[in-house]
């Protein structure tokens, strides 16, 4: 796949996706969102992959929005924003929704959508000097687009302040408020990631998919009749099926379930 934003590798079951945009600090613009829409699009259809790793390239993550991008958005009329911001809700929206497990590496700063991009992601590793910042208030703008996804990780209560003061966040802030789940030292980053990608290729390919769906059908929902019986005739047709049939065989038997294997 190739798209001149980004670097997409593969190793066995993992795909890497890294933001290609040094110089500029990973900023993103339109061709930087399709690129990831398709990308993620693409990928998560591959029954091959069993995870995802979204990285970058350079000292940081992502600035947010690229300043050409954002300076060609002032003269946009109100349906030409609204389109522009739809494809970054998409792009968003296409990583939130992809059908295996997402892990942010975070390897430096990250403000603006990179919070998003953080936020939309499963799960992030953060080394310890990475900052983040909700920096869109300063410009006037908002942080619309990503709300959505950076409310489910940190909370309405914190968004509350972070929204509208644009303070920067350490990484052990963004820790404690739930937007990484691992802080750690850049010379153990990729070992941290490595762990989470060996813990997740060891499972069961299918029921690590049905995980990912079953969370987005049931995280707010009220419990009804109607979700008892959805979770009951989800699991139901897990255990039917051919994985989970040899997962529970290889279980009681002690043997290796067939789909063990290495992340790279």
């Amino acid at each position: 796949m190739n798209l001149p934003t980004l670097d997409i590798q593969q190793h066995g079951h993992v795909a890497q996706v890294w933001l290609n945009r040094p110089d500029i600090r990973n900023a993103f613009n339109d061709a930087t969102i399709q690129e990831l829409t398709h990308a993620f699009q693409s990928i998560g259809q591959d029954q091959h992959v069993r995870a995802i790793v979204l990285g970058a390239h350079g000292k940081a993550f992502s600035a947010g929005g690229d300043l050409n991008w954002m300076r060609a958005m002032a003269d946009y009329s109100w349906a030409e924003n609204h389109a522009d911001a739809s494809h970054l809700a998409g792009m968003l929206w296409a990583i939130a929704n992809c059908p295996v497990p997402v892990i942010a590496r975070v390897q430096g700063d990250c403000y603006g959508g990179g919070v998003g991009l953080v936020a939309a992601c499963d799960m992030a590793v953060a080394v310890d000097s990475a900052g983040f910042c909700l920096s869109e208030v300063k410009l006037g703008l908002i942080p619309a687009t990503i709300a959505p996804y950076v409310i489910r990780s940190i909370g309405e209560r914190a968004a509350r302040r972070y929204f509208v003061t644009a303070e920067r966040m350490n990484a052990q802030r963004a820790l404690a408020l739930g937007l990484v789940q691992e802080v750690c030292a850049v010379d153990a980053l990729d070992a941290k990631v490595d762990e989470l990608l060996h813990a997740i290729v060891a499972n069961g390919p299918h029921a690590v998919r049905a995980s990912k769906r079953l969370i987005r059908d049931t995280a707010g929902v009220a419990l009804t009749a109607g979700l008892r019986d959805q979770t009951a005739r989800t699991i139901a047709d897990i255990r039917a099926s051919d994985e989970g049939k040899a997962g529970v065989n290889a279980f009681l038997h002690k043997t290796t379930p067939p789909w063990q294997g290495k992340a790279h």
